[in-house]
């Protein structure tokens, strides 16, 4: 390439980068341009042919096609796997030392789902039996009654309800409430590993890579509380196996709890006809004030 080649391609970008000059707001100029500019030093970098480009146009377009407005959504699922959710979620919940870890919200939540009483079994489909007991608190470890705990999970299948038409409306979905106390009590059963679905680009893109598609098993969690921010976040099984390899990074220490065999009843699962044995998991979210 001569010096001359190389002072156009420059200034092709620099060109494109300066037309965002005049946007009125200063936060969408400084994004525009700082996307322009590193999008164009990739495209550099990597001296991307016609072929590739018009290759990652399409992966677009069909990842557009790919989601369906309810639950599927396949743009979330590409930021996922490329690990930018998990990025973002970190920019944007530096918090106090001792505030429960967030992570990823994921591809799956439908909102509306139903509200749940305390400790009412939301699993409509088969599964070894579990209660997932805790509470919810302050930085200070004050109590926060009325908490709203929004719920989900796969079934033992791997998928959830919506992306599986066969399973009931709401099975492995709720809105549950912390009593006076703080404390909360779901019914439902032992979460399971699962891969990302792997019908669309984002699998593809996967598979050429040689990369495997699985979650390690996990229940998801958003929390709200008046004047606390929002807790979007996962517990996950202290043991699986894709702990160390979640296909979509959101694995953080913090969140993992241990299912406990029980063979006998506590004081709790005595009073929610739970047939034994059953597992039980315990975790206390600390909420960080707005």
């Amino acid at each position: 390439m001569t010096n001359d080649e190389k002072a156009s391609e420059r200034l092709i970008s620099e060109k494109a980068i300066q037309s965002f000059n005049d946007a009125p707001d200063a936060r969408l100029r400084q994004i525009m341009q700082s996307l322009t500019h590193h999008l164009h030093a990739f495209v550099s970098e990597v001296e991307l042919t016609e072929k590739e480009w018009f290759e990652g146009i399409k992966f677009l377009t069909e990842t557009g096609h790919k989601c369906d407005g309810h639950v599927r959504q396949e743009f979330i699922l590409l930021s996922d796997t490329l690990g930018v959710s998990m990025l973002v979620d970190a920019i944007n919940h530096r918090h106090s030392a001792n505030a429960t870890d967030t992570t990823v919200f994921g591809p799956f939540y439908i909102d509306g789902m139903p509200e749940r009483a305390f400790g009412e079994n939301m699993a409509f489909t088969p599964g070894e039996a579990a209660l997932v007991r805790g509470r919810v608190v302050d930085t200070r470890g004050n109590a926060l009654p009325n908490a709203i705990l929004d719920v989900w999970q796969t079934a033992e299948n791997g998928m959830y309800s919506g992306q599986d038409a066969a399973q009931p409306f709401g099975n492995l979905r709720g809105r549950y409430r912390t009593d006076s106390n703080g404390y909360f009590a779901i019914r439902t059963i032992v979460p399971v590993c699962y891969p990302i679905p792997t019908d669309g680009p984002v699998g593809r893109m996967l598979n050429a890579a040689k990369r495997h598609p699985w979650r390690p098993a996990h229940l998801h969690f958003m929390i709200e509380v008046p004047g606390y921010k929002k807790l979007v976040t996962h517990l996950f099984n202290h043991d699986d196996p894709y702990l160390e390899s979640d296909a979509v990074f959101g694995v953080k220490q913090s969140l993992q709890v241990i299912y406990e065999e029980r063979f006998t009843h506590d004081d709790l699962s005595a009073g929610l006809d739970i047939q034994l044995p059953f597992r039980r998991a315990s975790y206390e979210f600390v909420m960080e004030s707005v």
